[in-house]
C-alpha cells in the first residue's frame, strides 16, 4: 500500500535574491512498503525515542534532542497533550512547555524527523490520559466509542493540531520534519471488549485522520484491525513476534519500553540495556525496520499532570537520558553502538528478505544480502544460561546468552548485545551551594472550613464532579450531637469513626484536631479509615479531606469512574450502636485556604501572616504552608530539591509548582542482582529501592530560577521538618568502564558501498566526566581478569601491577580520557587468556 502526496505549488516555492535563485522548502514525500518507511524513494532503518515536551523546560529541548541524536536517534516521538492545551473548552494554550510547535521546529533545526502521536487518548501515566476534565461534563458523551458528542470533539481537537503544524508548514510534504502521526493509542482491547460499537469508533477514528490531508502515513498502535492504508504497530518490552495486519505494511514498534513508570510506595524498576539491545536486534532480524523507545527522555511530571493514580513526579523511566537530562550510562552508549551497527546493515536489511540457518538448537544466523554484492548477518543465542561457539561462514563466534552478534559483512562481529563497551556512569545527588533563608509558617485554619465558598447537601458527592479537577483537596464536613447521657463519656471507651473512602488519600479531623490519616494504592484504591475519636458532649464537627493523587489514565470509560467519600461514614460504639452519617447533611468545600489566595506566588505569598519556624525540631500541626528564599547555586548541572525531611504535600518555586511529593517508603520485591538480563524481562524481578522513599528529590529545572532570592513554598499535610530540605546537584559521582583487549566496536568497522572493505583499530577504553568535572583519582584499575560489577569491582587471578599507574598518569586531572587496551601498554600478566581492563573513576569539580 502506497501513501503519496506532492508536495503543492503553494508550499514549496522559490525566491529570487540578487539573481539567485534560494530554494525555501525542500518538501518529502513519504510513503511505504512491506520493508520499511520510504523516504524520497528510501527505504529507512528508523530509530526513534519519545521525548514529551511538557515533561521537561523548553530550555532543555535543544540538549535533549542534539543528545538523541548523537545517540544514533533518527526520529523523535511524542504525544500531544489535549488536557495542557486545551484546559477549558474552546480555550487553548501553547506556550512554555506547552509550545507543540517550538518543539517540532527545535527537532528540524537538529536535523530529525518526528512521529506525532496526536491521540489523542495517550494514557502516558499522564492526568485523564490526556483528557480535558470538561470534556466528562460535556452533555451525552461516553470516551472512545461511537458517540457522537465524543467523535465532534475529538475531531475538531485532531484537526486544530493538524492545522496548526500545517500552518507552521511542519509536515514533511510541506518541508517540516513529521513524517508520521498517530491517531488514538492502545485501542485494541478496548474496541473488543465494546464489540461493534468499539469497530465503529476505531474505523472512524482512521478515516477521520486520513481526511485531514497531512501528506504522511498515519498508524494506530495495538489495533490489530487497524483500516488501509493506517499502519497497525506494536507496544511491548518485545515485538519480535508481531506482524502487520497486511502484507504491504511495515513492521513498527512504536513503544520499546527502556524501563517503566513508578508509583509512590512502590520500588523503582530497571531493565538492563543488554536486554533492551538484544529486543531491538531480535526486532529487526525478524523483518522490523522502524523502533522508538518508550521513553528515551522521561522527564517529570510537573504540577498535577500525573495521572494514575499514584504516579510519581518523577517520570525517570530508567530511559536513556535521565530525568534531569543527563546521559545514563551505560544505557545510552551501549544502544548508541547498536544503532552504529545497524546502520551499517541498513542496506541489506531494508531491501532484502532474510535466509535464516539454524546454528544450533537455540542458535540462528539471519543473513541479508547487499544490492552490490555480498551479505550482512545477525547471529542470535536465545538460550538464556549458556554461551554457544557457532560456526558461520568457515568463522567461529561465541555467543553470551541470550544475545545477538551483528556482522555487516557476514564475517566481523562489531556489536554483539551482550557484550557492553560503554562506561558505567554513578549519578548522585550532591549538596549545592544554596542556603535557605530562615523558613516560615502558616497553618490551614481547619475550623473555618465550610465558612465560605461552600455548599451544603446531602449525601456524599463524588469528588471529581464537585472540584472538577482544580484541586487535589475536597473538604467534607458535618456536626453531630452528643448526648450527654452517652456511656462513653463516663467510661472512656472512645467511639470508633468508620470511614470508607474510594478516593486516594484520606485526613479526618474532629473538633480542628488530627485524628488520623489513610490512604489507598494503585492496585487498592478503595480503603478503609477506622479509628478511634474524640468527641464530647454537645456538637461536634468532623471534617474529612478527600486528597486525590491524580486521575485515572487507563481503563475502559474511566470517565465514568468514582472518587473521594463514597462509602459508609458511621460512628460505632454508641449506646444505639451505629450513627450512619453517610445520608445526613453535608457541607463541601473545594480545596484549601492557601490554594485559594495563591500563597504559592510571589505576588501573594505576603497576603497572610506567616510566623518564623522556632526550631528545626518544631513540629507543626497537620496542613501547614511553608516559605522560603534562596539563590540559584553555582554551575550548570541539573538541580533537584531533597524533601527526605517531609511527608506529602505539593512543593512550588517562583510560584512554578514541581509537582506532588510523597515520601512514603517503597515496598515490593527487591533483588541483589537486578534479576540479571537474560530471559525475557519482567518488572517485578527487576526491582530496586525497597526500605526508602520512592522519591526523595524532585527535579528544580534551572530556567525556573533567578539568580537571586527565589521564592520556595511547601505544602505538608503530614508532620514535616523544613529546616533539612536542600537543594541537590544531579551529577557523576564515578565512572567505570569494561573493555576486553579483542572485544569489537562499531567504530572499527566501516563498511564502504563498493567492495565492503573493512578498516580496524585497536580497542580502546574511554571515561569521560560530567560536564564541568575531572577524573581525580583512580578507584581501581585491572588489566587481566578482574571481577566484579562498576562499584563492587575486585582483581582476579591475573593482574598487571602497572594498571593504576598507566590510568592515572593518563586520566587525572581530566575531564575524559582514552587507552589503548592491550599488552604492549601493560605488559601480559597472563599469557594465552584473553584479557579485559576494568577502571572505575572518581569525578569530582575540582582537579
Amino acid at each position: 500500500m502506497i501513501m503519496e502526496e506532492k508536495c503543492s505549488v503553494f508550499r514549496c516555492t522559490v525566491v529570487i535574491i540578487v539573481f539567485l535563485l534560494v530554494p525555501l522548502i525542500h518538501c518529502s514525500v513519504v510513503n511505504y512498503d512491506r520493508k520499511a518507511i520510504v523516504i524520497n524513494g528510501r527505504r529507512r532503518l528508523l530509530i526513534s525515542g519519545s521525548i514529551h515536551y511538557p515533561r521537561s523546560a523548553p530550555e532543555m529541548w535543544e540538549d535533549l534532542i542534539i543528545k538523541a541524536k548523537e545517540g544514533g536517534l533518527d526520529v523523535i516521538e511524542t504525544y500531544v497533550f489535549w488536557n495542557v492545551h486545551e484546559p477549558s473548552q474552546g480555550n487553548y494554550n501553547f506556550e512554555g512547555r506547552n509550545d507543540l510547535v517550538r518543539f517540532v521546529k527545535t527537532i528540524q533545526k537538529a536535523g530529525l524527523y518526528a512521529h506525532l502521536r496526536i491521540g489523542p487518548y495517550v494514557c502516558a501515566e499522564w492526568n485523564f490520559g490526556g483528557f480535558p476534565v470538561w470534556l466528562k461534563y460535556v452533555p451525552g458523551i461516553s470516551f472512545r466509542t461511537d458517540n457522537e458528542p465524543f467523535k465532534v470533539a475529538m475531531k475538531e481537537f485532531t484537526e486544530k493540531i493538524v492545522n496548526l503544524m500545517k500552518m507552521n508548514e511542519l509536515f514533511a510534504s510541506q518541508g517540516g520534519p513529521i513524517i508520521l502521526t498517530q491517531i488514538e493509542n492502545e485501542y485494541g482491547s478496548q474496541g473488543k471488549a465494546l464489540g461493534p460499537v468499539g469497530y465503529q469508533y476505531a474505523n472512524w477514528a482512521a478515516n477521520m485522520a486520513l481526511r485531514t490531508g497531512t501528506g504522511v502515513p498515519w498508524v494506530m498502535c495495538k489495533q490489530e484491525d487497524a483500516p488501509d492504508p493506517v499502519i497497525n504497530t506494536c507496544n511491548g518490552f518485545y515485538c519480535d513476534a508481531f506482524i502487520p495486519n497486511r502484507p504491504y505494511k511495515p513492521t513498527i514498534w512504536t513503544e520499546n519500553w527502556t524501563g517503566w513508570f513508578s508509583v509512590f510506595g512502590g520500588a523503582r524498576y530497571e531493565r538492563r540495556v543488554e536486554d533492551v539491545a538484544f529486543a531491538v536486534a531480535n526486532f529487526i532480524q525478524k523483518g522490523g525496520s522502524f523502533v522508538n523507545y518508550y521513553m528515551y527522555h522521561g522527564g517529570t511530571n510537573f504540577g498535577r499532570t500525573a495521572g494514575g493514580p499514584f504516579i510519581t513526579t518523577s517520570y525517570d523511566f530508567d530511559a536513556p537520558l535521565d530525568e534531569y537530562g543527563l546521559i545514563r550510562q551505560p544505557k545510552y552508549g551501549h544502544l548508541k553502538e547498536l544503532h552504529r551497527a545497524l546502520k551499517l546493515c541498513e542496506g541489506a536489511l531494508v531491501s532484502s528478505d532474510p535466509t535464516v540457518t539454524s546454528l544450533g538448537p537455540s542458535q540462528q544466523a539471519h543473513t541479508y544480502a547487499w544490492a552490490s554484492g555480498g551479505c550482512a548477518a545477525i547471529l542470535s543465542n536465545y538460550d538464556t544460561d549458556s554461551s554457544a561457539t557457532v560456526t558461520f561462514n568457515n568463522v567461529k563466534h561465541k555467543l553470551p546468552p541470550w544475545s545477538i552478534s551483528i556482522l555487516p559483512d557476514c564475517r566481523t562481529v562489531v556489536f554483539n548485545t551482550a557484550q557492553v563497551g560503554a562506561q558505567t556512569s554513578e549519578m548522585g545527588m550532591l549538596p549545592a551551594d544554596a542556603e535557605m533563608s530562615p523558613w516560615e509558617f502558616y497553618s490551614e485554619d481547619v475550623n473555618s472550613v465550610g465558612v465560605s465558598k461552600s455548599f451544603t447537601a446531602y449525601g456524599l458527592l463524588d469528588q471529581i464532579n464537585v472540584t472538577r479537577d482544580t484541586s487535589d483537596y475536597l473538604w467534607y464536613t458535618t456536626t453531630v450531637d452528643i448526648p450527654s447521657s452517652e456511656s462513653f463519656l463516663q467510661n472512656g471507651e472512645l467511639p470508633t469513626l468508620l470511614v470508607q473512602s474510594e478516593g486516594h488519600a484520606l485526613m479526618v479531623f474532629v473538633n480542628g484536631q488530627l485524628s488520623g490519616s489513610a490512604s489507598g494504592t494503585r492496585e487498592y484504591k478503595k480503603f478503609v479509615f477506622s479509628g478511634k475519636v474524640k468527641l464530647r458532649a454537645g456538637k461536634n464537627r468532623i471534617a474529612l479531606l478527600s486528597v486525590a493523587v491524580g486521575l485515572p489514565n487507563i481503563g475502559t470509560h474511566f470517565e465514568e469512574w468514582d472518587t473521594g467519600i463514597l462509602g459508609a461514614v458511621a460512628i460505632y460504639g454508641l449506646d444505639n450502636g451505629k450513627w450512619d452519617l453517610s445520608h445526613g447533611r453535608w457541607t463541601y468545600q473545594i480545596g484549601l485556604a492557601g490554594e485559594a489566595m495563591e500563597l504559592y506566588s510571589p505576588p501573594y505569598v505576603n497576603s497572610v501572616r506567616w510566623r518564623r519556624v522556632a526550631s528545626t525540631n518544631q513540629k507543626h500541626n497537620a496542613l501547614t504552608w511553608y516559605k522560603s528564599y534562596f539563590d540559584e547555586p553555582e554551575g550548570d548541572e541539573p538541580l533537584g530539591l531533597n524533601m527526605g525531611s517531609m511527608g506529602k504535600g505539593q512543593v512550588w518555586i517562583n510560584g512554578q509548582s514541581i509537582g506532588r511529593y510523597w515520601t512514603t517508603k517503597a515496598t515490593g520485591n527487591c533483588t541483589t542482582n537486578n534479576g540479571g538480563y537474560t530471559g525475557r524481562y519482567k518488572p517485578l524481578r527487576n526491582q530496586v529501592g525497597c526500605g526508602y522513599p520512592t522519591q526523595q528529590f524532585y527535579h528544580v529545572p534551572r530556567s525556573w530560577l533567578r539568580p537571586r532570592g527565589n521564592l520556595l513554598v511547601v505544602f505538608e499535610e503530614h508532620r514535616g521538618d523544613p529546616s533539612r530540605i536542600a537543594m541537590v546537584k544531579r551529577s557523576v559521582r564515578s565512572v567505570c568502564a569494561d573493555v576486553s583487549e579483542f572485544q569489537p566496536n562499531v567504530r572499527n568497522l566501516q563498511i564502504e558501498s563498493s567492495g565492503n572493505k573493512e578498516k580496524f583499530r585497536k580497542a580502546k577504553l574511554r571515561l569521560e566526566c560530567g560536564p564541568r568535572q575531572y577524573i581525580s583519582s583512580i578507584k581501581f584499575a585491572s588489566f587481566g581478569t578482574p571481577l566484579g560489577t562498576c562499584g563492587k569491582f575486585s582483581h582476579g587471578p591475573c593482574h598487571a601491577p602497572s594498571s593504576y599507574t598507566i590510568l592515572e598518569k593518563e586520566c587525572v586531572g581530566k575531564a575524559s580520557c582514552s587507552v589503548t587496551v592491550g599488552n604492549w601498554i601493560f605488559g601480559d600478566p597472563c599469557s594465552d587468556m584473553l584479557k579485559r581492563l576494568k577502571v572505575e573513576a572518581i569525578c569530582s569539580t575540582t582537579q
